[in-house]
């Protein structure tokens, strides 16, 4: 049996958090070397370990000191299972600090494993196998760093790669995209510094240990931060209204491009809501609620009713997370521990599922050369493995009972309601209108794709899918049933952290 001994455990923990951000980025540079035929082998046996590794942090968490014993005003607002803390510039007051708790440690697992499927699915050669890698380093350094500075040196990491994914393996429009998406990340990048060096330098430190809880700041400071950073990572999220770069690059960019975009990277700007927003300018968090809550619900109808006049496949579904991630925001804009859980287990559910529809919106687009609604219909004619899994990826996207995609929605809308008062009350009403809409356009979509006599398009398709297509697509349905059923695979570990960021006692 397992036991705890101090002296080996933060050791361990110090190695793999370090080992988590140095395969994939040994990884990428050895790929890069190699010729083209080896590399989807190579690669994806780099992005195995590292997925190995991301599980690992579970395991090494000191027992006896862990969430099940600890409660809030025992210690520090924020304690880590494991961590590491090197000078980096002591003269700036700069540290290398990395940490893994119950709020990250989800999506650290969740890039792990979406890297690992599209490096193995991925049939583009030893170039976009690389930057997969380079990818994952910054998703893990995002979602592992607890000092400000590194986290925004982190959060940038993955511009330029993306950039390149789009620009380099997209669709016939892929330059336009590429620029735009680097545009709009460039302009949040902008404000997020501004917020970063305004907390730094009132609060004479980016360390994020001790920035939960915002002691060091005044509530105006707090105010001010918080409309920076909330606009910086509402543009990587994306949140309505600065969420018009997103179809485009998801339409233009090739299938694991999407799978990533869709996947993790929009999980940095809600999860950077909620540790960085909201845990260094909680006071700003709280003053900001009411709009980021409005915000949520146009985000959640807007983007229904865009996807029921949406006529491509892979824009449907990229407008789709413009609706996602507005039951995200209005989880974290309710300030309680049921919303954020909320926010976090849509995060991961939303990772899940629409990382399966693009990787299957990505296959029929392939297969029969277009993504128009108007030319895939009768997939179930030809190909009825295929329209199937479309239909589950669907129908666990609307949210139906007992799908990963259920929980996240429908707690969003409670965590609404008990916060309170018409207006609250009002959002919940106006969020389960909207939720109500998802079923609409999802069930458009599969009338349209998988009913009705085939198509030339789908009829001159090939209907097998094929072995590597089973070995990407088979673990996101198991954790969509998985996470469905049993969601305290997500949460168990997030009520006593949440209690701290967010000041409420248990």
């Amino acid at each position: 049996m397992y036991r705890y001994d101090a002296e080996t455990a933060w050791s361990a923990g110090q190695i793999l958090l370090l080992a988590l951000l140095l395969v994939p980025a040994v990884g990428a540079a050895v790929v890069a070397l190699l010729p083209e035929r080896r590399a989807r082998l190579v690669s994806t046996g780099f992005a195995a370990v590292t997925f190995v590794l991301s599980v690992l942090p579970a395991v090494v968490r000191p027992t006896e000191y862990g969430w099940f014993d600890y409660r809030p005003g025992d210690g520090p607002p924020m304690l880590p299972w494991a961590e590491v803390d090197l000078p980096w510039a002591p003269a700036l007051g700069l540290e290398f600090h990395l940490g893994v708790d119950g709020i990250s440690y989800p999506l650290i697992v969740l890039t792990g494993l979406l890297t690992l499927l599209c490096c193995g699915y991925n049939r583009k050669g030893r170039a976009l196998a690389a930057l997969l890698l380079v990818l994952e380093v910054g998703v893990l350094g995002t979602f592992l760093a607890l000092d400000l500075i590194l986290f925004f040196l982190f959060f940038e990491v993955v511009l330029l790669p993306m950039y390149a994914v789009i620009a380099g393996w997209g669709g016939p429009n892929r330059r336009a995209a590429a620029r735009k998406f680097v545009l709009y990340t460039l302009a949040g990048s902008v404000l997020l510094l501004l917020g970063v060096l305004l907390v730094v330098t009132s609060a004479g430190t980016g360390d994020l240990v001790t920035l939960t809880g915002a002691a060091e700041l005044g509530p105006e400071t707090q105010r001010v931060a918080f409309v920076l950073l909330a606009l910086a990572f509402a543009v990587k999220a994306p949140l309505w209204p600065l969420h018009t770069w997103l179809p485009d690059a998801h339409t233009e960019a090739p299938t694991v491009g999407s799978v990533i975009l869709a996947g993790v990277l929009l999980k940095m700007g809600t999860y950077g809501m909620i540790r960085v927003g909201v845990g260094a300018a909680p006071e700003g968090a709280a003053y900001a609620s009411p709009v980021l809550g409005g915000l949520a619900v146009v985000a959640i109808v807007a983007g229904a009713l865009i996807c029921l006049r949406q006529t491509e496949l892979k824009r449907l579904i990229a407008y789709s997370s413009v609706g996602h991630m507005g039951f995200v925001l209005l989880g974290i804009a309710t300030m309680s521990i049921t919303g954020v859980q909320a926010a976090l287990v849509g995060n991961v559910a939303h990772g899940l599922i629409t990382g399966l529809l693009f990787f299957l919106a990505g296959t029929i687009k392939d297969r029969t050369g277009t993504g128009s609604l108007d030319l895939i219909g009768g997939l179930r004619e030809t190909a009825p493995r295929l329209a199937g899994l479309l239909g589950f990826a669907a129908i666990a996207s609307l949210g139906l009972p007992g799908l990963a995609g259920f929980w996240g929605e429908a707690f969003a809308v409670i965590a609404a309601v008990k916060r309170g008062g018409p207006f609250w009350l009002t959002l919940a009403a106006v969020a389960a209108v909207g939720g109500a809409l998802t079923a609409a356009y999802f069930l458009r979509l599969l009338r349209r794709v998988t009913h009705g006599p085939a198509t030339p398009a789908v009829a001159a398709s090939s209907p097998a899918v094929t072995r590597i297509e089973w070995l990407a697509w088979t673990p996101l349905i198991l954790l969509t049933l998985a996470v469905g059923v049993v969601p305290a695979l997500v949460l168990n570990d997030t009520v006593v952290p949440l209690a701290n960021l967010l000041g409420v006692k248990l």
